[in-house]
């Protein structure tokens, strides 16, 4: 029995260079301006710029969101009641913190979004592969 497969101009694939090369495929139709969005937001969100004294456990730095959103919305509430998430940077370092100025709340949810579309891209690009594959494949070498 001879489990090779065709794909486009690749001949001779086994079952796992098959899957490789549609993951590829649909990863390249699926990257798109969202992804460039995505990466952005993220990008944006990192505490690069240095900045002075913080309290100690505070995430040292601060990202250019949060010093642009803080310029254009200089609003404050009365109470610290929206959320935020610092320290994207890693799990361990992952922090809720309440605040009441709307722009560093708008300046700490960037990179969170930039985050989620980017996630949501991976899960649509294995989804599609996994479906696409299925398809293409004898019943003994699905997934």
């Amino acid at each position: 029995m001879n489990n090779t497969y065709r794909y486009g101009i690749h001949q001779n694939l086994t079952p796992q260079e098959l899957f490789f090369i549609v993951l590829l495929d649909e990863t390249c139709k699926q990257l798109g301006i969202d992804d460039l969005v995505g990466i952005s937001m993220v990008l944006v969100g990192q505490p690069f710029i240095p900045t002075r004294g913080k309290f100690n456990g505070a995430v040292k730095g601060t990202s250019i969101a949060s010093v642009v959103s803080r310029r254009v919305l200089p609003f404050e509430l009365k109470h610290k009641v929206l959320p935020t998430v610092t320290s994207f940077t890693s799990l361990a370092l992952l922090r809720i913190k309440f605040t009441n100025n709307l722009g560093a709340f708008v300046g700490r949810t960037i990179p969170g979004v930039g985050w989620v579309l980017l996630a949501s891209d991976v899960s649509i690009i294995i989804f599609r592969s996994v479906a696409a594959y299925q398809k293409m494949v004898k019943p003994e070498d699905r997934i």
